[in-house]
């Protein structure tokens, strides 16, 4: 199963679009995981059309929708719990490890999003993937997103950046 995994898109007060490459890997995915801040109903609905099948959050900047601040989905054997990680950057990694951690099952992993940098990293034995922003809005120096392979309980990540 092929995973696109992405965050933070701020469209439109930050970026106009979503770059074709990356809604290339969104229509390429078995299933797309939003972390948070599309900014706008228009662009959670441009995503919602051409994923196969999305988990969404809410972040921050997504008032407008009714999205839950924490989902879970179960993908190829693992299970993933998405938040957007909304708050201060000080105690980030630890926060939101702490949450991944109340709502594992098996094997799980974290996606988060909300600083627009690019993270895989294990915290409390909690694995962590950001993947940036996927428009690259500031402090991003470059639109990222993640592709994960999944099979069987095994996960393989790929970062892809434009």
């Amino acid at each position: 199963m092929r995973v696109a995994i992405l965050s933070d898109t701020h469209i439109p007060s930050r970026e106009r679009t979503l770059p074709d490459w990356v809604g290339t890997e969104i229509e390429q995915a078995d299933h797309t995981i939003h972390a948070g801040d599309f900014d706008s109903p228009d662009a959670f609905d441009s995503i919602e059309a051409v994923a196969d099948s999305l988990t969404a959050v809410k972040g921050n900047m997504d008032q407008r929708l009714d999205l839950p601040a924490v989902e879970t989905v179960d993908l190829g054997g693992i299970r993933f719990v998405v938040m957007h990680g909304t708050g201060s950057l000080d105690e980030y990694e630890t926060r939101v490890a702490t949450t991944v951690a109340a709502h594992a099952d098996g094997p799980t992993v974290g996606v988060c999003g909300h600083t627009h940098q690019l993270m895989d990293t294990t915290v409390d034995d909690v694995r962590l993937l950001n993947p940036g922003s996927a428009t690259g809005a500031s402090p991003a120096s470059k639109p990222s997103m993640l592709v994960a392979d999944v099979e069987d309980g095994e996960l393989t990540v790929t970062v892809r950046e434009g």
